[in-house]
């Protein structure tokens, strides 16, 4: 059976004493390193965040400026396209001009060409005529 003398407060001395050594030697270091651990992994997660708020931060600004170098880009082609097909109608309209001046020069040619030819024709006519006629007479034509 147990009995109650005084090896029970010895005992209970020597585990306050014991819980004192441990306290001091293992615990106390122990929970330091703990709460170490603690702050460090949540220092690295606060920087995790800063760091992942920063990159969708500048992942944005990113965005954005792709978003207007693109409208950008749009609108000078735009414009060029513009430019082009001002140039475009204008070098038309000069080409169409030249082939309509040309073209009423050769027709201006050509109609002096036929009123020559016809001019020519006529009096060749004309003589052959009178070279048929004498000879079908048999005689000169007055």
């Amino acid at each position: 059976m147990i009995s109650v003398n005084w090896t029970l407060g010895l005992q209970f001395v020597n585990f306050i004493i014991l819980l004192i050594i441990l306290n001091k030697l293992l615990y106390r270091p122990l929970m330091n390193i703990i709460a170490e651990r603690r702050e460090a992994i949540e220092g690295s997660h606060g920087r995790a965040k800063s760091l992942e708020a920063d990159i969708e931060d500048k992942m944005q600004r990113y965005q954005q400026q792709l978003s207007e170098a693109k409208f950008a880009a749009n609108e000078e082609r735009n414009s060029l396209k513009k430019a082009a097909s001002a140039e475009e109608a204008k070098i038309l309209s000069e080409a169409q001009g030249k082939a309509t001046a040309r073209l009423q020069t050769i027709k201006a040619q050509v109609g002096k060409e036929a009123a020559a030819a016809s001019k020519t024709l006529k009096s060749d006519a004309e003589s052959l005529a009178g070279q048929i006629a004498t000879k079908i007479l048999g005689r000169e034509l007055a």
